[in-house]
């Protein structure tokens, strides 16, 4: 079975708490996004037809971009990067049980989450 990856809905910057308040005043009140208020402390932004996630990242010390990928079942996605030589960096961010997806990092150290979406 061949494995495919699409773009997901959500960019999350991780943003250090010296950083955090100017951030979201940035989107907010400079850029002027609607702000996502659903699942807090995260703020998310409406970004066109992708969500803009701005979370406080307490243990970093300058702000990282991680990017979201779809794929319709993880156990073949997971096995494909394996054979690739990608790891998976499922301790960056704990993620709930019997969640479908994991954390890997492209050749840049970029983090992505790599996940079956709700509704494929």
């Amino acid at each position: 079975m061949h494995t495919t990856f699409q773009g997901g809905i959500d960019i999350a910057i991780k943003v250090p708490p010296h950083q955090y308040e100017a951030t979201l005043q940035f989107y907010r009140d400079v850029i002027g996004l609607t702000p996502i208020t659903d699942k807090l402390p995260d703020i998310g932004f409406a970004l066109g037809p992708t969500r803009l996630w701005i979370a406080e990242a307490p243990g970093m010390s300058q702000a990282e971009v991680w990017l979201e990928l779809f794929t319709e079942r993880f156990e073949d996605a997971a096995a494909h990067l394996a054979k690739a030589g990608v790891v998976r960096c499922d301790a960056i961010e704990p993620l709930p049980e019997g969640f479908r997806g994991g954390w890997i990092t492209n050749p840049a150290g970029i983090v992505h989450m790599v996940r079956e979406p709700d509704a494929w």
